[in-house]
């Protein structure tokens, strides 16, 4: 694996700053922006639309929703329109997919008019970790997730028809947000991107199964401690954006989390040299918060941080063109 940055030392006190933007019981991950410019948040089991004036609303809880174990992360990710290689299907825009945990691990799909089922099942033994969809292509437009097997960590690729791949096994175990980069990243433009928070390190899975150390940022490493949420600043952010993330209560955590969803002002992400095409990486203890540019090297920079009390999960999501 190649270790293409690294930062060590004390980061500097950052210009930008993560701050409370609604308060919502068992918060655990955002996705989106939909065509109406909302986002879908899990929480607490259930999922929620919330709107960017702050509005939260319930979604798929009627008669056919959408309901699971509130305990384990059921992270999510929305679709867009694009069909899948090789097939004459997709996934639906602003349908929103769910890792469904426990003993019998899949994926549940959720329409755009809140009628919940099982899209697919994952391969026996496997925890999911993280999921996304490929945004470039390169992956031929499945969903991706991110599962720890019994072994080691594992990608798959999902087709619009439910057909189960592996892209890369074995490969790190990463867990928490993770996102595809956009093809202007450098060497890394097209790879799914996520962090292991044990030894703090950022990872770049290639279409062809191929995987690389793309950061080291220096972040305290650990469990529940280390890098966990990703996101890449999408076209068209300006000072009038914003930046969201889960913040989830943990009680008895060394950070418990305060059952909030967070905002960082896009003027202060801009204010701290962020731009789009930007990969932003946030720890889960204290939401520390680096920006990664890759052109044809990679470069690192803290930018911001969150109370200290925040249990950061799930994906860092912008305002901004609808999924």
């Amino acid at each position: 694996m190649l270790a293409a940055c690294s930062a060590s030392g004390q980061p500097p006190a950052p210009p930008a700053h993560w701050v409370r933007f609604h308060h919502l019981a068992g918060v655990v991950d955002l996705a989106g922006p939909g065509r109406d410019g909302s986002f879908t948040v899990a929480a607490g089991g259930h999922l929620f639309a919330l709107s960017q004036s702050g509005g939260l609303q319930p979604f798929a809880q009627g008669k056919g929703g959408y309901a699971t174990a509130p305990g384990p992360e059921p992270y999510i990710a929305m679709a867009n329109s694009a069909k899948v290689a090789g097939t004459h299907c997709s996934f639906g825009s602003g349908s929103v997919y769910a890792l469904e945990p426990g003993a019998e691990a899949g994926i549940v799909v959720i329409s755009a008019d809140g009628r919940a089922r099982r899209f697919a099942s994952l391969p026996a033994g496997d925890r999911p970790t993280g999921i996304a969809f490929d945004t470039t292509g390169l992956f031929g437009h499945r969903l991706l997730v991110t599962v720890r097997s019994p072994y080691s960590g594992v990608l798959l690729a999902i087709s619009c028809t439910g057909a189960v791949g592996a892209v890369a096994a074995p490969a790190p175990v990463v867990e928490g947000g993770i996102a595809v980069a956009p093809l202007s990243f450098g060497r890394y433009g097209g790879d799914l991107v996520g962090a292991n928070e044990s030894s703090g390190r950022i990872y770049a899975f290639g279409p062809g199964g191929d995987v690389a150390t793309l950061a080291v940022p220096g972040l305290p490493p650990g469990g529940d401690i280390g890098v966990e949420s990703v996101g890449f600043v999408p076209p068209g952010f300006g000072a009038g954006d914003a930046a969201y993330l889960a913040d989830r209560y943990s009680p008895g955590n060394r950070h418990p989390g305060t059952n909030s969803i967070l905002q960082l002002p896009g003027a202060e992400l801009i204010k701290a040299g962020v731009r789009a095409g930007d990969l932003l990486v946030a720890t889960e203890g204290g939401a520390r918060t680096i920006m990664v540019r890759c052109t044809r090297s990679c470069a690192v920079r803290y930018v911001a941080d969150g109370p200290a009390i925040t249990h950061a999960e799930g994906h860092i999501v912008f305002t901004g063109p609808a999924s």
